[in-house]
């Protein structure tokens, strides 16, 4: 492979494979209760075994807010990324014990090491709940009077479900509002560290080789589950593969992915490619050449700055793949033909012409809108909202929960309902490390793109900077602020919202200062454009459906899905990168850079080589269709046995949120048999690798 490919030249021939793509592809985040059995029989000769379904669904694990995992033994053993459980080990670690730089492994039980504040959810059940959530809205109401009405019969249906079953219930929207499913999920909290590698090994290349192919990382980490301060007893675990794949063989991947934009309407595909994805590329940008500043001045604050850095820089190149992509005008003319043929159909059917004709119309309105209060909206709300900070965050929360709980459930803001305050309490009293030199530097950050975008005298920002320029501004604020303390939360969150509007502390105050215009855009973006899109999407799914038939997947929400495809390479133009890598890759691509960081192997991996059976595989490709909150998948084979874990897509593969292509794009994962042959021979985990394999 040619290394330094840039990203715009990587993507070039994928859009000709979008266009050539047929029934036959292996595209889809399929849902479980809907999958696509008939290919599966028709294409790979797959027909799953009764509770062949179920029970991958009741192994698999949505991890935290934002990964995938799964249980691998029955002492509720779970397996994700090391990235995904990045943010739990740098809660575990010290100055003076860096678990994301040394690795941990815990040869007992007794030695595993409690998580602060990590949630794991198991999908136990699925109930369609369309019918119920779309009939609140009444005909006649104007899309935000209906959003209004759909959120509150959502949040009573999942009170109701936690009442009754004691499950936690999420109402899953689909087709972006044309269908409803209640996900009762198993949600477990005392979760306990057992192994995770170096980052040395684990992330090995670094951004140079993220989104790279061929890899050599071992991206994985192991948790346990603990229930009643004993291992759980797991009812459904995926058994490890002792024999394997090989290349051609059919693999599934099980996991969460967060978010795609494949149905979108023309209109808002322009909109992100416009307005939304260069305005956050433009902020991961600035955001990682502050870090890389701050990390520059000790060891201690690069320690602190790796929470966030690898984040921003994994976000900068994926949104810069996926901007190179849209960039290529025959993305759109596909996107445009494809829209073309579904309007001319409703147009021709005058019943489809009286329901469905002006859905298209509606989501240009809302983007129109949305243009006009992205900027200030997305600094203020979100995730991707310029003023973060873990203090901050806090105070946020304690503002508006104080406020919000004595509503309606339904009139609350969706974060503070009854079916949310579990993982909110969770977070809100996490006794994780806050460090006041990152929490200044990351406020700091965020006042001064305030000041940048908006100016000096505008009012948001002047109530924001309290006439201090933005770094004695944060310096007072992080430094002034008692909310480090947990005992100070708890009494300030159980006093009421009196209690916090009297409070002198000055984070809250803060908080406080800019949260009335906060809430104001975020209700014109609830009320103005995702009401709006909400109820126009519904309609041109069910154009969809009429037109084109309902096997088909929905955009992904962070809902567990399975995806599959073959293990097989590609090719960049004359050469043909073939799908697995073996061990002796790393320690060939560490000699080809010299050694020099980020291709420096951690020193046990450089003492253990003898030992170590280098023809073993260690990363591989498949067509398997993921995206990003996929890290973490198990992959498996047709018995369902673990063969690896999703860890990474290619460069081809950035696209994937915008339309598939198995041409050269492809899911990155590593190896089964590596992990079990580090875990013996450079980690002396015997323990753990019999675990894994089933020797108990």
């Amino acid at each position: 492979m040619v290394r330094g490919l840039s990203v715009r030249k990587a993507m070039v021939g994928w859009v000709l494979a979008v266009m050539a793509i047929t029934a036959r592809a292996d595209e889809g985040m399929w849902l479980l209760n809907q999958p696509p059995t008939e290919q599966w029989k028709q294409k790979y000769g797959f027909i799953p075994a009764d509770g062949w379904l179920e029970h991958v669904q009741k192994s698999c694990v949505k991890f935290g807010r934002g990964g995938s995992a799964s249980i691998v033994s029955p002492d509720g053993l779970v397996m994700t990324n090391h990235h995904v459980g990045f943010g739990q080990l740098r809660k575990l670690s010290t100055p003076d014990r860096n678990l994301l730089e040394a690795g941990f492994y815990a040869p007992t039980h007794a030695e595993e090491l409690k998580c602060h504040d990590l949630a794991l959810q198991v999908l136990w059940s699925i109930e369609d709940v369309t019918s119920r959530v779309t009939e609140a809205a009444s005909k006649g109401m104007d899309a935000a009077a209906a959003h209004a009405a759909r959120r509150k019969v959502i949040s009573r249906i999942e009170t109701e479900c936690e009442k009754s079953t004691g499950l936690k219930g999420e109402v899953v929207t689909f087709y972006h509002g044309a269908r409803y499913h209640l996900y009762r999920y198993k949600r477990y909290t005392d979760i306990r560290l057992v192994m995770a590698p170096e980052g040395g090994i684990a992330h090995f290349g670094g951004d140079t080789d993220n989104f790279e192919y061929p890899r050599f990382c071992l991206d994985v980490s192991f948790f346990r589950i603990y229930e009643n301060d004993k291992p759980l007893a797991a009812e459904h675990y995926l058994r490890w593969s002792t024999s394997g794949t090989s290349d051609g063989d059919l693999t599934f991947i099980v996991g969460h992915p967060a978010r795609t934009e494949r149905l979108f309407t023309v209109d808002h595909l322009k909109f992100l490619h416009e307005v939304k994805f260069p305005t956050i590329l433009r902020r991961l940008w600035r955001r990682e050449v502050q870090l890389l500043g701050f990390a520059a001045r000790s060891a201690e604050q690069a320690r602190m700055a790796n929470s966030e850095l690898p984040r921003v820089q994994n976000s900068r190149k994926a949104y810069t793949g996926i901007i190179a992509g849209m960039h290529d005008p025959r993305l759109m003319r596909t996107k445009e033909a494809a829209e073309r043929h579904l309007r001319e159909a409703v147009e021709a059917n005058p019943q489809y012409k009286a329901d469905w004709s002006d859905a298209w119309d509606r989501v240009a309105a809302a983007q129109k809108t949305h243009r006009e209060i992205y900027e200030r909206a997305s600094a203020l709300e979100g995730r991707r909202s310029v003023i973060r900070s873990d203090l901050f965050d806090i105070a946020r929360d304690l503002v508006r929960l104080t406020d919000e709980l004595p509503k309606p459930n339904g009139n609350r803001l969706q974060e503070y309902q009854d079916a949310a305050l579990d993982s909110l309490y969770l977070s809100l009293y996490s006794p994780a490390p806050i460090y006041d030199a990152l929490e200044i530097d990351r406020l700091e950050s965020g006042l001064a793109y305030l000041i940048e975008t908006f100016g000096a005298d505008d009012p948001l920002v002047r109530r924001a900077v309290g006439g201090q320029g933005p770094r004695r501004r944060a310096e007072t604020i992080v430094r002034g602020t008692k909310l480090k303390s947990i005992e100070v939360r708890r009494a300030l969150a159980e006093s009421g919202a009196a209690a916090v509007r009297e409070s002198s502390d000055p984070m809250i105050r803060f908080a406080a200062a800019i949260d009335t215009e906060s809430r104001a855009m975020r209700k014109r973006l609830e009320d103005e454009v995702e009401s709006v899109e909400r109820e126009a999407y519904a309609r041109i799914a069910a154009a969809q459906f009429a037109i084109n038939g309902a096997n088909t997947y929905p955009d992904a929400t962070f809902s567990l899905r399975i995806a599959f495809g073959p293990i097989v390479g590609y090719r960049e133009g004359d050469v043909a990168i073939p799908p697995f890598t073996k061990l002796s890759g790393v320690y060939e691509r560490m000699a080809l850079r010299g050694a020099a960081p980020p291709f420096d192997l951690p020193l046990r991996w450089i003492e253990k080589k003898d030992g170590l059976d280098l023809n073993t595989p260690f990363n591989f490709v498949s067509t398997a269709d993921i995206i990003g909150g996929n890290s973490g998948s198990p992959v498996i084979n047709r018995m369902g046995e673990v063969v690896g874990i999703v860890f990474d897509g290619n460069l081809q593969g950035l696209i994937w949120d915008i339309a598939y292509t198995d041409q050269q794009a492809r899911a990155v994962s590593v190896d089964a048999r590596a992990i079990i042959e580090a875990l013996r021979k450079v980690y002396d985990a015997t323990p753990l690798a019999d675990e894994l394999v089933g020797r108990q």
